[in-house]
């Protein structure tokens, strides 16, 4: 949470704070190589407290400017506190350090990622030995005994790399073919194979590098690879597979006739989907489209679960299969547990994460770019033609995303007017009103529509999600939702 949410939700500010996916901040500003030794010292601290730091911590990083650095000095902090390390090689995808935990049963991972955000930021995602993001109570305890650091001076333990991988204190791993054995034990990949599937893969400079595409070229498509070299700058852009930063993605699709467009951001965890035609199809879409054809194609039995700003195309999909809908908050570590404790067949968010029963607890784009692959190559259809077909059995859903800039100090006036909503919201009738635990806010409207307001945990900003059975109703609320912002 940032200081600006904190304006808006009556927060305290705290100078690390773990947001929804980690803690990010600006290079140099404030994601500097001594707040990044304080905070590994409160995780290693946190490690022994609790148990886990006797069993090792992977550590790895993404292709952002100083990760490698960043990760180097991380293994150095724990070495110091006795903790052995698992260093990747190479710029590595959330997903991958992920199975990591997993496959060498470690006691968590430190991972230097800012995933999808501006090339100017880093971050550091702490997570546990079960294989997901951090939950808030381990996190709120590493930001108190980080923050208890940068009051009374520092006091870490620090012991120089080279010496302990002399010593055999730090391990360095390869990873790829782990990875890569466990997708093709969930991807029918001869399927698409025998499909001939054309696929243009977007790599856009990051962690993906080397996975996706090699994960095609395996299968025996051809391919066509854009932005398949390491940038830390990410060619002047986040590293977001959004449709704004796919439109030359879906330009190669379209005038080469390829059968999907398939990209994954900075970190490998997110994804994004071109249709044959050239159009982006939102992650909400494909979420739904997924969770009907693991069930219907696949026979795959379990719950799905989705976050408070995710598509309730989910929940019509669920009720067409008797099955159950988990509703959690913003943030994939809820929905990792609901994976771990085995409730879920897929569980999603619109902001292009999912992850599947048997798996990795965490956000994993490869895997999500593999299985449309999979579902487009066995149902023989675009992903507009499969898209028209479920409407036809639940009916039709519209869903959108803005982010609205607000300036600071009309953030304390949002705060007052989110409490007390309207009865009458673009001209429909308030049903109900739900708070989210981050603080944001749901408006359920007549005729199945709904709205939500959550602020930015990084930037001065609000996010409004809306959704309706019509283009129409959409723009509507959408519309009231940014003059109820901005007003």
């Amino acid at each position: 949470m940032s200081k600006f949410e904190n304006l808006l939700f009556g927060g305290i500010l705290s100078k690390i704070k773990f947001g929804t996916s980690g803690w990010r901040g600006i290079i140099a500003e404030d994601f500097t190589f001594e707040n990044v030794r304080i905070v590994t010292q409160a995780i290693a601290d946190y490690l022994k407290d609790t148990k886990e730091s006797e069993k090792g911590v992977v550590v790895g990083y993404d292709s952002r400017f100083l990760g490698e650095r960043f990760a180097r000095e991380a293994v150095s902090i724990l070495l110091g506190n006795g903790i052995k390390s698992y260093l990747t090689k190479g710029p590595t995808p959330t997903p991958v350090i992920s199975l990591e935990i997993l496959r060498r049963k470690a006691g968590g991972a430190i991972n230097f990622t800012a995933s999808h955000n501006p090339p100017e930021y880093n971050g550091l995602k702490f997570s546990s030995s079960w294989g997901g993001p951090a939950l808030p109570q381990a996190t709120r305890e590493v930001e108190i005994l980080a923050n208890k650091m940068l009051e009374k001076g520092t006091a870490y333990c620090r012991v120089p790399l080279e010496e302990a991988i002399d010593n055999g204190l730090c391990e360095e791993i390869e990873s790829h073919e782990f990875y890569m054995q466990a997708l093709e034990e969930k991807i029918d990949m001869s399927s698409i194979r025998k499909a001939g599937l054309k696929i243009a893969a977007d790599l856009l400079y990051g962690a993906g590098i080397g996975y996706l595409d090699k994960a095609f070229e395996s299968a025996g498509c051809e391919i066509k690879v854009l932005h398949n070299r390491y940038d830390p700058w990410f060619g002047g852009k986040a590293p977001d597979p959004s449709e704004k930063n796919l439109a030359e993605l879906a330009q190669v699709v379209k005038s080469g006739g390829y059968n999907l467009g398939l990209a994954v951001d900075g970190d490998a965890d997110r994804f994004g989907v071109i249709d044959a035609d050239g159009r982006y199809i939102e992650p909400n879409y494909i979420i739904a489209l997924l969770l009907d054809y693991l069930v219907r194609v696949k026979g795959l039995r379990g719950g799905a679960a989705r976050s408070i700003a995710t598509t309730h195309l989910i929940d019509a999909v669920a009720e067409k299969h008797n099955i159950n809908v988990y509703e959690t908050p913003v943030g994939f570590k809820y929905i990792g547990e609901l994976i771990k404790e085995d409730k879920i067949i897929i569980g999603g968010e619109e902001s292009a994460g999912l992850s599947i029963k048997g798996h990795v607890p965490e956000k994993d784009g490869i895997l999500a770019c593999l299985l449309v692959a999979e579902m487009v190559a066995v149902e023989g259809k675009t992903i507009g033609g499969l898209l028209e077909d479920l409407y036809k059995s639940v009916g039709r859903f519209v869903s959108a995303r803005e982010n609205i800039e607000i300036d600071v100090s009309a953030m304390g006036n949002l705060s007052v007017k989110m409490k007390e909503p309207p009865t009458l919201f673009a001209g429909f009738a308030v049903n109900n009103m739900r708070t989210a635990e981050d603080g944001g806010i749901k408006i359920f409207l007549a005729g199945g529509s709904w709205l939500l307001m959550r602020g930015s945990g990084t930037e001065p900003l609000v996010r409004l999600y809306g959704e309706a059975r019509s283009k129409e109703n959409l723009e509507r609320i959408m519309k009231a939702g940014r003059d109820f912002i901005t007003g």
